[in-house]
């Protein structure tokens, strides 16, 4: 089975997402700045890291299936719930924002992000074995020392909004280390990662078991030039 289906599905439950998300943003109840910041800031602030963790992941999917010439039905699961955990960013990310980073949002929201992390995991994983022993994702992704990292980094931000996050207003320690490990995992991510780039420019159709019967696909797999 091909995977532009899987690619164009992941993609339009993405963008779904990410259209959720911005129009849960509250409108000001007046005109000058202040009530802006006042209605909208802290909402507009958790949809900025959820739409950056969301380009993140759809980065990283898009260039994860440049070296997966076919799909199985384990990948195609795996892929459900990857997006089924990603869904439910408009949730975490609201209930975080409307109760002003209360420390029961705020520990869900790490909640989902490693949850979404753990997913993404598995179907790199499940790719991996069904390409078999000379599979180019393992080959490309390498150690993956930030996929490893990353859950710290919600563990941690979980943890301390659990354990310091009790009370009202800015005087909550638990919320601010929280929400820098969460900023901190995001920027990790940013920073570019030309790993699986490379490998894509470096490898042929054939390599990734596309052979003469694949046709227009093989070629289509092959050309990277329009990778940013």
């Amino acid at each position: 089975m091909r995977t532009s289906r899987l690619e164009a599905f992941s993609d339009g439950v993405l963008a779904i997402i990410i259209t959720i998300m911005v129009l849960e943003l509250r409108e000001p109840v007046r005109t000058d700045l202040a009530s802006l910041w006042h209605t909208t800031g802290p909402g507009l602030l958790s949809y900025l890291l959820s739409f950056v963790y969301v380009g993140i992941y759809w980065t990283n999917h898009h260039h994860m299936f440049q070296l997966t010439a076919r799909v199985t039905g384990g990948i195609l699961w795996a892929n459900l719930a990857l997006l089924f955990f990603l869904s439910l960013f408009p949730f975490t990310t609201q209930w975080m924002e409307t109760t002003r980073y209360a420390r029961t949002p705020v520990v869900v929201y790490g909640v989902n992000l490693l949850l979404a992390a753990l997913a993404y995991y598995v179907l790199q994983t499940v790719i991996i074995a069904a390409q078999g022993r000379d599979s180019p994702l393992r080959k490309a992704i390498g150690t993956d020392i930030k996929g490893k990292i990353s859950p710290v980094f919600y563990i941690a931000g979980a943890l301390a909004a659990l354990l310091g996050g009790g009370g009202h207003g800015a005087a909550r320690p638990g919320i601010w280390i929280a929400v820098a490990c969460y900023v901190g995992a995001a920027l990790m991510w940013v920073i570019p990662d030309r790993r699986i780039e490379r490998s894509v420019e470096t490898t042929d159709p054939v390599g990734l078991g596309a052979g003469p019967e694949a046709g227009p696909e093989a070629d289509s797999l092959g050309d990277a030039s329009h990778y940013g």
